[in-house]
């Protein structure tokens, strides 16, 4: 059995508003989890109670979503900025000053 082979490279992914995507699927699941609730008895009757469930989980898994793609984007910003803070010709490497470097360090009288 022979390997496939790509015949052309992969495109780049796609990046777009990730943070706004995410949270408005999120206001969709916990809006028709809201819907729903009215007619839960009529869903218990028919067994469908876990359509009730499932929007509940996904506004769940939604916020867990928001929390994760929002550390993603500051991941990204911070690492291009320290990219281009070493195209600036600063030195790879050297993180900010603290308090605890002598440079830094302000003297009391």
């Amino acid at each position: 059995m022979a390997k496939w082979t790509p015949k052309h490279e992969a495109p780049e992914p796609l990046e777009g508003p990730v943070v706004a995507t995410i949270t408005g699927g999120t206001i969709v699941w916990f809006v028709l989890f809201l819907a729903q609730l009215p007619f839960y008895g009529w869903f218990d009757d028919r067994g469908h109670t876990w359509w009730v469930w499932t929007c509940l989980a996904g506004a769940g898994l939604g916020l867990i979503g928001i929390w994760y793609v929002r550390k993603r984007d500051a991941a990204i910003k911070r690492s291009a900025a320290h990219e281009a803070g070493e195209d600036a010709g600063a030195t790879p490497g050297e993180g900010p000053k603290t308090s605890s470097d002598p440079a830094v360090t302000e003297h009391k009288s």
